[in-house]
This record gives structure tokens, sequence and C-alpha cells, in this order.
């Protein structure tokens, strides 16, 4: 097997000390090993299926995950062949969130197989240089303190790399997880759900097909193919032991139970349970080794979250690491990593808890419970956008050190900067972007001096001219720093040159090196 200095591939030697190894070849994976290449480091994913798995549990996109495509310019193809769906569901509540008033340019969930998202993903990775080993399973990790030692079983035997950091992306049940000594807390499942991916001899109409009464739950989607998926959930699947391999004639019966008819289901591709297990990392970081996507958070797959929250770890994780990979930023910049995300997988577990005990409740109070709920989300649009911006990932917000403007640490939505410009395509290298929106005389982005581990590369925008944002919160903002995954560092609304000189110089600082104490001086914000 090649050697440790030949992590990329044949042709490309790699120092150690550089190196990434990345364990699990989904799609939080893959995009990893993306944002690692685009930053110039040496990448493997090992994955130990030979072959892309066919059976894809996942298939929404949210909006934020295609934002955080979009700022890469790796969207395109997903859209192109991805159903669009302007709603989401909340508990399967027959009243469906309304995504059209999302602040994005993609108000809706696209559904697209999880298996083809990963192959896509593969692609670009393998584009960019990530070593892509499928067949190699991780069988032990060690962290020296220096480098990480990984031991392999290869189609041609075992072997050993050495790497910087190794980065655990493979699943609920991961080995890397494991190496690391890292707890994995939660509670074991009360619930389940049944799912297939079935040919239908009499679908129904629509994109998607819902329906919650007290005998159970279903949602069916069309798949391509000719294909579609059913979701189960009903009052047998309350319990805490596991009733062995799904058939076609439960499916079926349960279904029919439910919605009077089973559309004629027949020739199934995968039947399949799921349960409501939920746990989350106690840390997502252990010296040099790492977790991301389900090897940091397991929940039920309500909504259709789980793929989202793991490829937006990986775009947390990828501009940090190789920042610190690079030299460019300290280990504090690091560490932020859990801090930033831990609350996410957290929350994550909240919502999709909540929504099995919402759907779970099969009786009359049940009845009730869902009619109500669905009358304030029809009637209060307040609601509804809460929940939307939940679910899309849109409502992500990350307290930043010394981040005292309201937008610090919020996602930045694709702002216009000029009649041609706009924010994501300033994003594409993954560089950090410092914007001067030209409001303050004698201020500008690209005469800002920025010393020290070529934290010089840094893109400076300067619109040519003030640009009134139509969202109120940026109405009046005199400059911005926007991190590479496309958050907030820092904002403005200083008009002084020399004062706005002064805090933005600060704020590339805190942004490489986060270290306690080291933190932007409060200031007035006009």
């Amino acid at each position: 097997m090649a050697p440790a200095t030949h992590l990329v591939s044949d042709r490309e030697r790699c120092d150690v000390s550089e190196s990434v190894v990345i364990v699990g070849g989904g799609p939080t994976g893959m995009w990893l090993a993306c944002e690692l290449r685009l930053a110039g480091v040496p990448t493997v994913v090992l994955e130990q299926d030979v072959e892309i798995d066919p059976y894809s549990r996942a298939l929404t996109v949210h909006a934020r995950t295609i934002e955080t495509f979009a700022l890469r310019g790796a969207h395109h193809e997903l859209l192109a062949e991805g159903g669009r769906i302007p709603s989401g569901h909340f508990a399967v509540l027959d009243d469906r969130l309304d995504f059209q008033n999302l602040d994005t340019e993609f108000p809706y969930t696209l559904t697209i197989p999880q298996a083809r998202t990963t192959e896509l993903l593969q692609q670009r990775a393998a584009a960019t240089g990530a070593s892509i080993r499928r067949g190699h399973r991780v069988t032990d990790c060690l962290d020296s303190g220096s480098t990480v030692t990984v031991s392999v079983e290869g189609p041609d035997g075992t072997y050993v790399l050495e790497a910087a950091y190794v980065i655990g992306c493979d699943g609920t049940r991961s080995t890397v997880r494991q190496c690391a000594g890292i707890e994995f807390d939660g509670t074991r499942f009360t619930a389940l759900g049944a799912l297939g991916d079935v040919v239908l001899a009499d679908p129904p109409p629509g994109p998607v097909t819902s329906e919650w009464t007290e005998r159970g739950t279903f949602m069916l989607v069309p798949l391509s193919g000719g294909r579609h998926r059913i979701v189960v959930h009903s009052p047998e699947d309350l319990r805490e032991d596991w009733p062995g391999e799904l058939t076609l004639e439960e499916l079926r019966g349960r279904v029919r139970r439910i919605a009077g008819t089973d559309y004629g289901m027949h020739s199934p591709s995968w039947l399949s349970r799921y349960s409501n297990t939920s746990r989350v990392a106690r840390h997502y970081r252990n010296g040099r080794i790492l977790l991301a996507g389900d090897a940091a958070h397991q929940h039920m797959p309500m909504g259709g979250v789980g793929l989202n929250v793991g490829v937006q770890d990986a775009m947390n994780l990828g501009w940090k690491l190789a920042a610190t990979i690079t030299g460019r930023a300290g280990q504090g910049l690091l560490d932020t990593y859990h801090h930033e995300r831990h609350p996410v997988g957290e929350d994550t577990i909240e919502h999709t808890q909540a929504q099995t005990a919402i759907m779970s409740v099969f009786s009359p109070q049940g009845t009730a419970l869902r009619s109500l709920l669905g009358k304030l989300i029809a009637e209060g649009r307040q609601l509804n956008d809460a929940l939307a911006q939940r679910l899309s990932g849109l409502s992500v917000a990350y307290a930043l050190p010394g981040g005292r403007h309201p937008l610090a640490g919020c996602r930045a939505p694709n702002l216009r900067l000029s009649d041609t410009d706009h924010l994501f395509g300033l994003l594409r290298d993954a560089h950090p972007v410092l914007i001067d929106f030209a409001r303050a005389d004698g201020f500008h982005a690209d005469g800002l001096s920025v010393d020290g581990n070529d934290r010089s590369r840094l893109n400076r925008y300067r619109c040519p001219r003030p640009i009134e944002q139509s969202r109120a919160a940026w109405a009046g903002v005199s400059a911005a720093l926007i991190r590479p995954d496309g958050y907030v560092a820092w904002a403005s609304h200083e008009t002084d040159a020399d004062a706005l000189r002064v805090e933005a110089a600060d704020a590339v600082d805190v942004l490489h090196d986060p270290q306690p104490g080291n933190e932007l001086p409060e200031r007035k914000h006009g």
C-alpha cells in the first residue's frame, strides 16, 4: 500500500505534518475533502464500502446546505437533478411549512437521493486531488500528540498511514470516535419507523402525499426511476425492542390501514427500519482526532435534516482545519469547531425528538394537539417562519468572541454588492472576505495592513458605490468580515475611517486567533 508520504496520489508527495485522513466517504466526508483540497491540504478519504450505497435514507437537501454548496459553485448539478418542493413538514402536520418567505435564493427543499449527492461530491473531491480509497476499513487510530497513526485493512492487505489530523465521518457506530475515547451520550430508542422504496401501480398525484390518523401516519415521495419512498410510523412502533426485518407485506398492510389503499405497491428495492435513538458526542475534538456528521450526532430522521447538519459540520470544520495546518491560524480556531457545532447537534436532537413526540400520540388528545399546532402555523406567519428557518438550517448562528454587532455569528445571505457582484461569488476560494460598503470616506479594504501567519490571504472588496440593502439588519453597515463558511465574523456601522480601520484589523486577528483575552474591544455602533 502507498506509504504515508504518498497520501494524495502516487504523483504528489506530501509532508505528514500537513496531511489529513478522513474516515467515511458519505456526503460529510466528501465535502470536507473538497474544502481541505481547496486550501491545498493533502487529503485521503478511507471508506470501507467498495461502492456507494445505492439505498439512500436521506433524500432532502435544505436551503442552507444548497447555499453552502453555492458558496463554492458546487450547487448547479444538484439543482439540475433535484426536485424542488416549496414547503417542508414539521411532525407530518397537515399544514406544511411554507418556505416562500425564507430569506434565500433557494426557498425550497431539494429532493435528491443521498447516493447521487455522494457521487457528485466524490467526483468533485477526486477532481481536486483528494485520494478516495474505497474498500479500505479503518481498524484503529492512535494519537501520539504530534501525528495520528491510522491502521487500515485494504483490498491488498493491512497498512498504516500517518497524518496530522484524522476526522471521523464514519457514522453512528464510528470506529474513530471509539478510538478517541469520546463518549456518545444520549438515549436508546422508544419509537421506530419503517420505510420502503417501491414501485406503485396507482400512485397519488403531487410531489408529496402524507396523512396522520390515530391508526398511524405515512408520507409518500416520488423518486427517480418510477419509484416512490414510503415512510410509516404507527402505534406498534412505540416500543423498545427490535421487531426484526421489515417485509413488503408488513409495509403494505400498515399503509393500507392508514390510507385505505396500498397504492398497488410492489417490487421493493429497499426496506428498512429506523429509530429515535438520540445521542451527541460529548466532544467533537480530542487532540488530533475530530468528529463530524453522524459520528458526532444521532437522531430520528425527522424533516430530513441529518445529511444537512453533517455537511454544515464539514463546512465549519474545513476552513478552520486548513487554516490551522497551513499556519494561518492558531490552535484556538480549531477549538471553536466544537463550541460552535456541538450546540447545533443538541438543538437537532431537541427538535427531532419534539417532532417524534407530536407524531406518536395516536389518540384523540394527539389529534387535538396536531390540530392546534396546525392552526397556529396556518394562522401565524411568525411561527411558520420560525419553524421553516430552523428546519432549513438558516437560523443557525454562532456565539463569537467579541461579537458585539447583531450580525456577528449570523449567516450572511448572498448580498448584492454591485450591478454584477454578489457575496457568494467572492467566497469561491474559501478565503475570508472583507467588504467595504463605501460608506466611510477614506477607508479602503485594499489598504488594510494585516500582519502575521499569512493572514494577508484575505479577499478584499470595495463596493463601487453604497447600495442600500433590502434587509434591515444590513442597512447602513459600513464594513463586514465574512468567514469562509459564509458567516459574519465582524460588522460595523462606524463611519470614521481611522476607527473603522482599527476595528477591521482587530477583527482579522480575532478571526484567526480566537484565544481567551483576544477579543474585539467593545465599541459603539452608530
